[in-house]
């Protein structure tokens, strides 16, 4: 996996002008990743920022307190479960939850992730009370911006797109545009890794070599993983589809799923 971190700010970054901005933020289990987008333009980002900075901020404290265009957190689940919208109703959420074993400190929510699902995913209290200081309404499921940008990019049905960091793997395949399979996995090696891929691709039915897997996230050009995954693999390569301007400094496949979240700027939980 990569050791990258990512820190940058434009040379024409301010926070005078925030009320044009968007900001971007991503929560992992104990830290955060924020982006600031100038319509579709990559004004500023950096990751791995403690949790308890957005709750007290210090470091932060300018940045976060600025009144910016739009404000779009992306929460982590714990656990999540996919529902056809035409059969989900938020008078039975309790319902739906069950299938969660929600656990005393999490909390569930609920929202469109596209056209046909409804996403319902449980979260830790500390993470919700976090996300509280920029509204809960401002809240979306955290990989919905990624997911988004994948349908956006017409992919092909044989495509098979991961996001990847050091503990799971998030997996996402489309058939005729439409979503047929979103799923995470945990994993603690290459081995596997590799072989959460085969099972997906086998459950889906498609053959090994005419899958071609894109990755973003924690991960570099030569990977070990990467080499690892295309002795099965038709074709295998880092995704660089990019929903913002990303300067040269930063690769695109390392932020595509927070800087994906600025698709999701006009979104509300519900």
């Amino acid at each position: 996996m990569s050791e990258y971190n990512y820190n940058y700010h434009d040379d024409n970054f301010s926070l005078d002008e925030a009320e044009r901005y968007n900001l971007l933020i991503q929560i992992d289990k104990a830290t955060f990743s924020y982006a600031i987008t100038d319509q579709d333009k990559l004004v500023a980002c950096a990751d791995m920022h403690p949790l308890d900075e957005l709750t007290n901020p210090q470091e932060l404290l300018d940045l976060l307190s600025a009144k910016y265009k739009q404000v779009v957190v992306g929460l982590p689940a714990n656990g999540f479960t996919l529902v056809p919208q035409s059969l989900f109703s938020p008078d039975h959420m309790t319902d739906f939850a069950r299938f969660l074993d929600v656990q005393s400190g999490e909390k569930v929510s609920a929202q469109s992730l596209d056209s046909n699902n409804t996403i319902i995913y449980k979260t830790d209290n500390a993470i919700i009370n976090a996300a509280e200081e920029f509204g809960l309404r401002n809240s979306v499921f955290s990989s919905k911006g990624w997911i988004t940008a994948i349908a956006q990019s017409n992919p092909a049905d044989h495509d098979l797109y991961l996001n990847l960091n050091s503990t799971h793997v998030e997996i996402v395949t489309f058939k005729g545009g439409s979503l047929r399979f979103y799923n995470r996995f945990e994993f603690q090696n290459n081995d596997e890794l590799t072989y959460f891929i085969a099972l997906t691709v086998n459950e889906l039915g498609l053959q090994p070599a005419d899958v071609h897997v894109y990755i973003n996230g924690d991960i570099d050009t030569g990977d070990k993983s990467i080499s690892l995954l295309a002795d099965f693999f038709g074709q295998v390569q880092l995704n660089q589809l990019q929903v913002v301007q990303v300067p040269a400094e930063i690769p695109a496949h390392q932020i595509l799923s927070l800087a994906a979240l600025s698709l999701c700027a006009s979104s509300e939980a519900v």
